[in-house]
């Protein structure tokens, strides 16, 4: 199915405008937990890998909440990319700021209702919030496919046989006749069985209406089995396209760039998120005052982090940059910066390294745009369901990990050498599976051709 050509404008940019919101209030909070993490470990008193499940779980999958997320972030995406094209970095570059405008917004929001109104009396609100997402989603209109009006919903008995999975209509139909003679004839043998039996048994049968109906008129009949071979049909048809989705999958996977975002992803989520979550409790750990404290690291890892999203966007439409090559040295910086946090112990340090930090998160923005360019457009929906899966998959685990480590080691150190090495394991998978060398040395290999015809001509000689 091929859609009408992106506008690249036009209500394109009204889905930008609702999409910005949808993320500020569906992800704003989520990111923004860090804030609350603290609250929940003096509440709940439990260690900080269990304590971190409540704010992984938020933020990744498993709860409702975060299949709402998910399923809002994929939407705002894959309709973004449908309305532009030539200025498509710069579209999800805006869209995607949204949810670190929602971090920085709500990271001081959030703090302030803890104090006002306690823990629950925050969520309550913070949920409340999060209902006016209803009115965003109401403005977002699919581009429909060119030359091609929406389907109307038809009758069962007027199903073209171009939806028959085996043309065998006639066939069937005969059949599933036959199976109802046979059912009446059965029926008519207890009848006459009955009738040789008592005189009582039949008087019975007369006052009985349903079953001194003998035969059902040949109409009837007819429709009964039309309706069966259209279950039957309907049920071939559903399970080959089961089929036909896994068949896509595995095809997606032997895409050998597909595969390694697969990986890349799940990696970068698994190191990439403690930082949002655990930031505000390595400051504690660090020994840092809270007079020192100028402004929360959570937020400057939000306002950096739109600051990304607003840039990288813009350079990924840029023709001469390779976005594949870019989004692959935000994660090989980041992974170091990650690295180097053990070694940071004073609130400076700390927050130079939550901006450069949030500044390479912003890679979400370009993220969708190598998964276009790796897929087409046409799989992306297909496609960045599979990548959020793993995406949401990593956010859960990679908060008890490092909570896990610091219990076990009673400091951040190895958590976050652990938490560098996904990312920079993760980014050079990718970078090795996009250089260009690997991909001309599997193209030369099928190619035996020109040597045989070579060989040829020097014997001739």
């Amino acid at each position: 199915m091929e859609l009408k050509k992106s506008p690249d404008g036009g209500w394109g940019w009204v889905i930008v405008f609702v999409s910005f919101f949808t993320q500020f209030l569906c992800y704003g909070s989520p990111l923004a937990v860090g804030v609350l993490y603290i609250e929940w470990l003096d509440a709940f008193g439990e260690g900080k890998g269990k304590t971190a499940w409540v704010g992984s779980l938020a933020s990744g999958v498993g709860l409702l909440a975060s299949l709402g997320c998910g399923l809002l972030y994929t939407a705002t995406v894959t309709i973004t990319c449908q309305y532009f094209d030539d200025r498509r970095g710069l579209a999800l570059g805006l869209i995607s700021t949204g949810s670190s405008v929602g971090l920085f917004i709500y990271a001081a929001l959030q703090r302030m209702l803890v104090e006002f109104y306690g823990l629950d009396g925050c969520l309550l609100i913070v949920g409340a919030l999060a209902l006016n997402i209803l009115a965003c989603g109401s403005l977002m209109r699919p581009l429909q496919s060119s030359d091609c009006p929406l389907p109307k919903k038809i009758a069962p008995e007027d199903l073209p046989d171009k939806y028959c999975i085996y043309n065998e209509k006639g066939k069937n139909l005969e059949e599933n006749i036959n199976i109802l003679d046979k059912s009446y004839s059965s029926e008519e043998k207890f009848r006459s069985i009955l009738a040789n039996g008592d005189w009582k048994q039949e008087s019975l049968l007369l006052k009985n209406p349903t079953v001194t109906h003998t035969k059902e008129p040949e109409t009837y009949k007819k429709k009964v089995a039309e309706q069966t071979y259209f279950c039957k049909q309907l049920a071939k048809r559903k399970w080959q396209l089961y089929k036909n989705y896994c068949g896509e999958t595995v095809a997606l996977f032997k895409n050998k760039v597909f595969s390694a975002l697969f990986i890349a992803i799940l990696l970068f989520d698994i190191g990439g998120f403690p930082p949002s979550l655990l930031m505000e409790d390595v400051a504690r750990s660090s020994n840092v005052k809270e007079e020192e404290f100028i402004m929360p690291l959570i937020s400057i890892i939000g306002i950096m982090t739109a600051v990304g999203k607003l840039l990288l966007g813009i350079l990924a439409d840029f023709k001469w940059i390779n976005t594949l090559y870019l989004y692959v040295a935000t994660l090989i910086i980041m992974g170091l910066a990650l690295c180097a946090i053990p070694f940071a112990k004073s609130y400076v340090t700390l927050a130079l390294l939550s901006a450069i930090l949030g500044f390479f998160t912003g890679n979400w923005s370009i993220f969708p745009y190598v998964t276009t360019k790796t897929v087409g457009i046409e799989k992306l929906a297909h496609a960045y369901g599979i990548l959020m899966f793993f995406a949401g998959l990593g956010n859960s685990l990679g908060p008890p990990i490092v909570g896990w480590f610091y219990d076990w080691t009673q400091t951040y150190d190895i958590a976050f050498y652990f938490s560098g090495f996904c990312v920079l394991l993760g980014g050079f998978i990718l970078l090795l599976a996009a250089l260009p060398s690997w991909n001309t040395c599997n193209k030369q290999l099928p190619k035996p051709a020109p040597t045989t015809f070579l060989y040829k001509v020097a014997s001739n000689v």
